[in-house]
This record gives C-alpha cells, structure tokens and sequence, in this order.
C-alpha cells in the first residue's frame, strides 16, 4: 500500500517510524510519502492561507498549494482523506475498507478550515470524533495505525485481529496470561480447563456482559445469533435477580 500525506508539518508523524507501522515500512508492506504543501506556494511569503471572502474568523487554507501538490504525484485511483471534523466518524469498518486500497492520501489541515475547492479533491471527508483538533496530523496517524495493522502479514503470520474489539461488531473478551493468581486474583479456571468449547462459550458471554455493560449502542445494530440471543437473556434475567 502507498499512503501519501499532505501536511504542514511531517515531524509530527515520527510515530509512523515505530512499532508495528514501522516494522511494516521497513518490510515495504507500506510506502509512506510526505508532501509539505507550503513547498508548493507560489507567493513570495510562501503563505498557504488567506482570509476568507465574506468576512469571519481564522484563516482557510488555499486551493493553490494542494492543488499544485496533488499533481506532483501520482494518485488517480487512491482514496482521497481529508480530515474534517464535519466528515463520516472513523471506525474499524471505514478501517478494514482502507486495508484494501491500493493507495490512500491523507490530507491535514490546519487553521479555520479548507477552501471549499480543495474538496473536489477529495473523496471522503473523515473525522474522529465530535471534538476539534488543531490539525488533521493527529487523526490521520491514527487512522494509519488503524489502516496497516489490518494489512495481511503485518501482524505476523500467528497473529490476528479477527478478536479486536469492533472487528466482530462487539468488545473483546477479558484475556489473562502468567502467573495464574497474582495479588488474590486469580485466572478464571474455565482458560485452564483445556475444554475449548466451554472457553468459547465463557468468551462470547463475556463479550457480550462487557458490550452490553460498557457499549450498549454497539447491541443495538449487532445482529444476535440464537446463541448470543440466549446468553444475552441470560445475562438480563441475572441483572434483574441481583
């Protein structure tokens, strides 16, 4: 996968050098490029932004230097970011979507906001979240990180995000590993008993237990198999007792 990222600021992606995303740049499993666009400024004070007609506060960023940027690589069929806090909410599905493109551009803002020309460059508007950042560096790391490590190979052949909270529609299950009782706490017996069909039992209850406790929306557009339906009840009928 290619990713190209337009910014004001590359150092502010020095996580991208780390951990797992890094380990998939040094096996070319990605290519990262960044683009400062303030190199693509044609006026004599290399500015980027300008007021905006019509009067208001802040500055908007000017088509002219990401317009000139974008056409100094190649990206006719990759997937066009820009980070805006008014666009579709990220989340593990937008992220398996992106683990398929070939190419994805990332566009950062910074300042008021974005001509709105620039956005016929574009072809998804993407946010984190209902809150302001000072630029879109921030989110598009994250999104990255979200992105490579659902890339085959990037977690290892034994590796897997299959059981990821959100990659199934529910929360992860609680997990456990040595020493078996440390400070009084004890692993759940069930993980030792070597019956792989009472953990997968004892994991989906949990999951679900931790889903409805902590996520209850995540239920309302999670379609429950007849399993899960009587695990679910169950859970219910024990809250109502208690």
């Amino acid at each position: 996968m290619r990713i190209d990222i337009l910014t004001l600021f590359p150092e502010m992606f020095s996580s991208l050098d780390h951990s797992i995303v890094g380990r998939a740049r040094k096996s070319e499993k990605i290519d990262v490029n960044f683009h400062n666009f303030r190199d693509f400024a044609t006026n004599t004070q290399k500015h980027v932004d300008d007021m905006p007609y019509g009067g208001g506060q802040g500055m908007l960023l000017m088509p002219q230097p990401i317009f000139d940027t974008m056409a100094s690589f190649p990206h006719e069929n990759a997937r066009v970011l820009m980070m805006d806090p008014a666009g579709r909410k990220f989340d593990q599905a937008f992220a398996e979507e992106l683990a398929t493109e070939e190419q994805i551009v990332f566009l950062c803002g910074h300042y008021e906001g974005f001509d709105e020309r620039i956005k016929t460059l574009v072809t998804d508007e993407v946010s984190l979240g209902d809150y302001v950042l000072t630029g879109g560096e921030v989110a598009a790391a994250v999104m990255i990180d979200a992105t490579v490590r659902l890339i085959p190979d990037v977690l290892g052949k034994k590796a897997s995000h299959e059981d990821d909270s959100f990659s199934s529609g529910l929360l992860e299950y609680p997990q456990y590993t040595r020493p078996e009782e440390f400070r009084g706490l004890k692993v759940p017996e069930v993980l030792m008993s070597g019956h792989h069909e009472n953990i997968r039992k004892w994991r989906l209850s949990e999951s679900l237990a931790k889903t409805q406790r902590l996520r209850p929306d995540l239920l309302e557009k999670y379609e429950l198999n007849a399993e899960e339906n009587e695990i679910l009840k169950g859970l219910e009928d024990e809250t109502v007792v208690q």
